[in-house]
């Protein structure tokens, strides 16, 4: 095996025509961050790098957390501009020799999906030097780097809903999507679960409470790359944990799909032993789950607040076209 470079480069074209430079380096992880990213002055960009990072490695059928790699662009791009992501991805992927390492390259091109490894577009017109683009017509997902087919085709994804309730205007139902990658090689690893966006400790709950209902099921969390996302990426609370555990069942083929949402609260201390909670504010969030759902839908609330559920309750859910259920156990509801 050829032994890995220390760092690679990338440059990419920025929309005012100036060349931006993208570096990273390898160094041992040393129970550091597996991903830093840097952007002068930039601090959402350096944010944005990161989260596009951890989505595009989901495709990559290999797994190694023992090197941090660190990202950096030279100067910084104008507010909402994207082009620059292809050449982060390219970057990161020839440091840790995912991709040929090549010099003097450029690449631009943007993703709404990352972690499908498709290509979304680029922004950029006549380029004044040979560039890499990214998009239907350029490189229209990243498995052609290697003459691979499309990798969306092994990603499953599904999404749950909950209830995100801060008593004002902007309740809603969030949701929660699970995005799982099989890996070559039988790994368990919390690395190998990405939470873009998301804190230290939403993410470590998120790791935990996945191993946890992974380990009932038998299986562990060996197995599989993933990738968590949330419609709002900042909230408090744990309510989310029995969607995020029923996204993570339904995209690994363990539960069945509803007609229409999966919509679930409840939280638990022992996912390993499939156990379900009961969470604060059961009142209002029930209310809010009743003027949201819809015909198809499903609902999962914990077993704990069934005695305490408004008479007419679970029959104005029928009623909506929607079917509910309270449960104390996670398993093929």
């Amino acid at each position: 095996m050829s032994k890995l470079p220390a760092g690679a480069e990338c440059r990419t074209i920025l929309r005012d025509g100036s060349v931006a430079t993208i570096t990273a380096t390898r160094r041992p992880r040393a129970n550091r961050a597996d991903v830093k990213c840097s952007a002068p002055g930039a601090p959402a960009v350096a944010e944005r790098m990161r989260q596009v990072l951890r989505l595009a490695r989901l495709t990559e059928a290999r797994f190694d957390s023992r090197d941090q790699v660190v990202v950096s662009i030279d100067r910084a791009p104008a507010a909402h501009e994207r082009d620059w992501e292809l050449a982060v991805v390219l970057a990161d992927r020839m440091v840790r020799g995912v991709a040929e390492a090549a010099t003097a390259l450029h690449a631009n091109g943007w993703s709404d999906e990352w972690h499908l490894g498709r290509i979304g577009g680029h922004d950029i017109q006549d380029a004044p030097v040979k560039t890499l683009l990214g998009g239907p017509d350029g490189l229209p997902h990243l498995g052609a780097l290697a003459g691979h087919p499309d990798p969306s085709a092994a990603v499953s994804s599904a999404r749950a809903w909950f209830p995100l309730h801060s008593g004002g205007i902007n309740d809603s139902l969030c949701w929660v999507e699970v995005s799982v990658y099989p890996l070559s090689d039988e790994v368990a690893d919390d690395d190998a679960v990405a939470v873009p966006g998301a804190d230290l400790t939403q993410q470590l709950a998120v790791r935990q409470a996945l191993a946890g209902a992974r380990h009932f099921d038998g299986r562990g969390a060996a197995g599989w790359r993933t990738a968590v996302r949330f419609g709002q990426p900042q909230f408090h609370g744990s309510s989310f944990e029995l969607a995020l555990v029923m996204a993570d069942r339904m995209a690994r083929g363990r539960e069945f799909l509803p007609r229409g949402r999966l919509i679930a609260t409840g939280c638990s201390d022992a996912w390993h032993a499939g156990r379900v909670e009961p969470v604060e504010g059961q009142a209002p969030k029930c209310a809010l789950i009743l003027r949201h759902a819809a015909a198809g839908d499903r609902v999962l609330l914990p077993k704990a607040w069934e005695a305490a559920l408004a008479p007419g309750y679970c029959a104005a859910l029928r009623e909506q076209g929607a079917s509910v259920a309270c449960i104390d156990r996670i398993g093929i509801i």
